[in-house]
Formats: structure tokens, C-alpha cells, sequence
């Protein structure tokens, strides 16, 4: 999904002002082009957010890529709406079960398709739906609610599936989310991770866009120690 040497920084909004959201996603639009929305109906986890009205209201405001989690129990209820509230990529669980139906109808309405792993789920229960997917999310914490610790125990996983991926030769990315700072996306980036979700490291600073910058520059360092020669671009 991103060229060769590329990464993204994505913040968050779970953990941006609300009642403010358009006004928090500008301050951080100069320097990303990646918006990370997640959504949780309560019931898959313990949480309750938001849904497609947020996300077409929020597009009026932004022309990001925006990253659609749904941590929900019928992803296939809300697809339609999201695409037409103007998402551009939808990640589902494959906790959730029916996944190849469900990969098929995220891209049957032409979105990009993101299957996203719980951190004690193996890496094994993706591996099939691999050529099905542009996006793969290794979660580095167990979703719902943000601010929580990065869980180290991941990073092996990271590491299987960067292996998986080159060994089929695919273009899938890999995304993590939760914990994420300068020192744990450099961790990730290392593994094989391509796309690094923070919400509260991004938007509980006074200066969310430094943060990204930040975080951007730790990615960057890793990536071209391990491709010398190579310039990694995290776009904006």
C-alpha cells in the first residue's frame, strides 16, 4: 500500500478534543497526511465512540487519508455508511470471525482493506486473508481506550509477519497502534511496521504537530539504518 521506503505517522482523534475535532485535526494536517478514526460500538469492547455522521462531518474539514478502525461486533452493518461518510481504508477484526466475507465487502465499496490482530491473537489467524488485504494491524495494546502501555511481547509478531509479507511478496503495510512514542515506533519501524498510530503521545501535547514531527524523525532514523543508502519518506 505505501512505496518502498515509505512510512506514516497517524494520529488518533480518540484521543483529540471533541468537542473541538476539527479544529484538533487541523493542527496536526501541516504535518500528516493520515487520519486514524477509531471506532467501538460498546459491545466488541468496552467502549463507545463515534460513527459515519462524525466521519462525514470531520471530511468537510480535511482532506486526509482517514484510517477507519472498527473494533465493532457487525462491521458489515456499517461499511456502506462509512464509505459514504468518505472513509478511505476500513479495519476490521479477524476476532470478529466471517473475515473473508468481510474483507470482500470493504473492498466491494471500494475501499482500501486493513484486518486487524488483539495482541494474544497470533499472527497465524491472518496469514490466510494476506493477499486479501492492503493494510495489516498488529495492535500493541488491547483496544477500547487509549493512554494505555505498549505491550512488548508484539514485537515478535511484527517481526513474523514482515517475514510473511516479504516471503509472498506482497504490498501490505503494517500498522501498529497503542503505546506509541518515539522510542516504541522506533522499536516497531525496526520490526517491520510502516504505519504507527498515537493518539495521547499526539494530541495530550500543547504541540501535537512537534509530536508527529518527532515521532517522524525516530522512524526515519531507523529506516535508513537499516536500508543504508536509502532516504524513508513519511510524506507530511
Amino acid at each position: 500500500m505505501l512505496a518502498p521506503g515509505e512510512f506514516r505517522i497517524n494520529p488518533s482523534i480518540l484521543a483529540a478534543d471533541f468537542g473541538d475535532l476539527a479544529g484538533e485535526v487541523a493542527k496536526v494536517a501541516p504535518v500528516t497526511d493520515w487520519l486514524h478514526v477509531d471506532v467501538m460500538d460498546g459491545h466488541f469492547v468496552p467502549n463507545l465512540t463515534i460513527g459515519p455522521p462524525v466521519v462525514a462531518s470531520l471530511r468537510r474539514h480535511s482532506e486526509a487519508f482517514f484510517d477507519c478502525h472498527l473494533m465493532v461486533t457487525d462491521p458489515g452493518d456499517l461499511l456502506e455508511g462509512f464509505a459514504a461518510a468518505g472513509a478511505d481504508l476500513v479495519t476490521v477484526h479477524v476476532e470478529v470471525g466471517h473475515t473473508t466475507k468481510i474483507l470482500g465487502a470493504i473492498r466491494a465499496e471500494g475501499l482500501r482493506v486493513g484486518l486487524a490482530l488483539n495482541p494474544d491473537t497470533p499472527f497465524s489467524a491472518a496469514e490466510p486473508f494476506l493477499e486479501a488485504v492492503d493494510l495489516l494491524l498488529l495492535m500493541t495494546v488491547f483496544p477500547g481506550f487509549g493512554a494505555q502501555s505498549f505491550i512488548a511481547d508484539v514485537v515478535p509478531k511484527i517481526e513474523m509477519a514482515r517475514a510473511a509479507i516479504e516471503r509472498r511478496g506482497l504490498a501490505v503495510s503494517i500498522e501498529v497502534d497503542g503505546g506509541i512514542d518515539t522510542t516504541t515506533a522506533a522499536t516497531t519501524a525496526a520490526a517491520g511496521a510502516r504505519v504507527f498510530v498515537a493518539g495521547s503521545t499526539v494530541f495530550g501535547s500543547p504541540r501535537p504537530a512537534a509530536v508527529v514531527e518527532a515521532l517522524r524523525d525516530s522512524v526515519a532514523r531507523v529506516l535508513a539504518g537499516a536500508s543504508p543508502g536509502a532516504s524513508p519518506t513519511g510524506s507530511r
